[in-house]
C-alpha cells in the first residue's frame, strides 16, 4: 500500500486531505503540532470509516522533522507522497506596523517549514517515484493587502517549487502546487496570531476597514469546503500526469488567470525541463 504523509492535519484542509487520501487507498500518516489534537483527528478518521495514523510534528524543528520521517520509514518502509499543508495565516498588518519578528515567523512556518519537510522526504520520494504536493494559495499568485507576510511566504513557496519541479522530475518525483481561494470550514483564520499593536491604525485605518468589509463579503465569493480542496489534492496524488499548478475551483482559476498566462504551469514546466535535456 502506498504511504502518504500529510502535515498540519489537525483540522481544516489538512484533516480533509488525510481522510480523502485514506479513502483513496493510501496508508496515511497525519501530523499534528500538538499531541492534544491527536484524539480529534482519530475521531474524525473513525467517523469517516478510514484508518489514519497520527504523529506529532513541528515543521520548524529539524529534529522533529527527522524523527517524523524516521518513524514513517521504520513503520512502513517507504514514503510515496508528501502533502505539505502545515502553516499559519500570519498577522493582518502592514509593513510600517508589523514587527519583523512576525514576518520572520511567518516565513519560518509557511516557507522554511515546507522546505525542511520536503528536503527530509525527498530521498524517500525519489526511491518510490512519488509525489510532492504543497498547499499554496491564490495569495501566492496575487498578493493580498494586509496579508503581506503570508503572501510573501506563499510567493516563496511557489517560486521554490516551480524551480524544483523540473529537477525533481528528472529523478522521478512529481511536484504540484494546489491553490485554493477562500475555504470557510476551517479554523485557519481564527487560529492566526494576533498583536493589537500591529493592527492597522492611523493613516491605514480607513483602508483596513474597507479591507475587512471586503473580506466579509467579496472574499467569500467562490468559497469552498475543505473536502472540495482535498479532492483536488487526491487528484494530484493519483493522476498519471498531474499538473504542476492546480487551482481548486473555477473561481480560483479565474482569479489567478488575471496574473498567469499559464494557469496550470505546464508551459513553464515544459520550458524549464527542456533546459535539463540534451
Amino acid at each position: 500500500m502506498k504511504v502518504a504523509l500529510v502535515t498540519g492535519a489537525s483540522s481544516g484542509i489538512g484533516l480533509a486531505c488525510a481522510v480523502a487520501a485514506a479513502r483513496a487507498g493510501f496508508s496515511v500518516v497525519a501530523t499534528v503540532r500538538s499531541p492534544a489534537a491527536e484524539p480529534a483527528v482519530r475521531a474524525a478518521a473513525g467517523q469517516a470509516g478510514v484508518p489514519v495514523e497520527v504523529v506529532s510534528l513541528e515543521v520548524t524543528d529539524p529534529a522533529s522533522v527527522d524523527r517524523c520521517l524516521a518513524a514513517v520509514i521504520d513503520r512502513h518502509g517507504r514514503l510515496d507522497a508528501l502533502v505539505n499543508n502545515a502553516g499559519n495565516a500570519g498577522l493582518r498588518t502592514t509593513l510600517e506596523l508589523g514587527p519583523l519578528a512576525a514576518l520572520r515567523a511567518s516565513m519560518e512556518v509557511n516557507f522554511f517549514g515546507v522546505v525542511g519537510v520536503s528536503r527530509a522526504a525527498m530521498p524517500h520520494l525519489r526511491a518510490s517515484h512519488g509525489r510532492l504536493v504543497t498547499i499554496s494559495s491564490v495569495r501566492g499568485v496575487i498578493g493580498q493587502p494586509f496579508s503581506e507576510g503570508y503572501s510573501a511566504a506563499k510567493f516563496a513557496v511557489e517560486g521554490f517549487m516551480e524551480a524544483l519541479a523540473p529537477v525533481a522530475a528528472e529523478v522521478g518525483v512529481s511536484v504540484s502546487l494546489v491553490e485554493p481561494a477562500a475555504v470557510l470550514d476551517t479554523a485557519f483564520i481564527a487560529n492566526a496570531p494576533t498583536d493589537p499593536a500591529a493592527t492597522p491604525s492611523g493613516p491605514y485605518a480607513a483602508a483596513f476597514d474597507r479591507y475587512r468589509q471586503w473580506v466579509g463579503t467579496g472574499a467569500v465569493e467562490g468559497a469552498q469546503t475543505a473536502a472540495e480542496v482535498a479532492a483536488e489534492v487526491v487528484r494530484a496524488l493519483t493522476d498519471d500526469r498531474p499538473a504542476f499548478r492546480i487551482q481548486t475551483s473555477e473561481y480560483a482559476r479565474r482569479y489567478v488567470a488575471r496574473k498567469l498566462a499559464d494557469p496550470d504551469g505546464s508551459a513553464v514546466q515544459q520550458l524549464t525541463r527542456s533546459w535539463l535535456r540534451p
